[in-house]
């Protein structure tokens, strides 16, 4: 039996990429500054095709403020969703990007999987992780 769970996070299998695009609630792993891990559910996107998966969120939330303390390197994340015996993980760097394409971009495609437009928010950010593992069984 195969237990390897890699997953190629540019290049999924069809049912692994089909599991992103369902409707699922999600939930992103942030470091504290203390190290502590932080963990709160939030609407993801994933597009294999840029490696990025994103969450938009307040500027005001404390995963922004972790991903911003880690400097301009970018924030060691995960963001991860279950569903039964299926689950799948992406792992990357995340920025904060305040710039209103990228936050427009990160709403278009959080419309298209969450079947709702976002409230409007003029405090709302965009959490861009750069992806740099995958793993999970779609």
């Amino acid at each position: 039996m195969n237990h390897s769970y890699s997953v190629d996070p540019g290049d999924p299998d069809a049912p692994y990429l089909s599991f992103w695009r369902e409707r699922h609630l999600c939930t992103l792993t942030t470091l504290r500054p203390d190290g502590t891990p932080h963990l709160v559910p939030v609407g993801v996107t994933y597009d294999p095709g840029a490696r990025l998966a994103r969450v938009i969120t307040n500027k005001e939330s404390a995963k922004v403020r972790h991903v911003l303390a880690a400097g301009p390197e970018g924030a060691a994340v995960a963001v991860c969703q279950v569903d039964g015996r299926r689950w799948a993980t992406l792992e990357g760097r995340a920025v904060v990007r305040t710039e209103r394409e990228h936050v427009e971009e990160a709403e278009r495609r959080y419309a298209e999987r969450y079947g709702r437009q976002p409230s409007p928010n003029p405090s709302r950010v965009a959490i861009e992780i750069t992806l740099t593992r995958a793993m999970g069984r779609g």
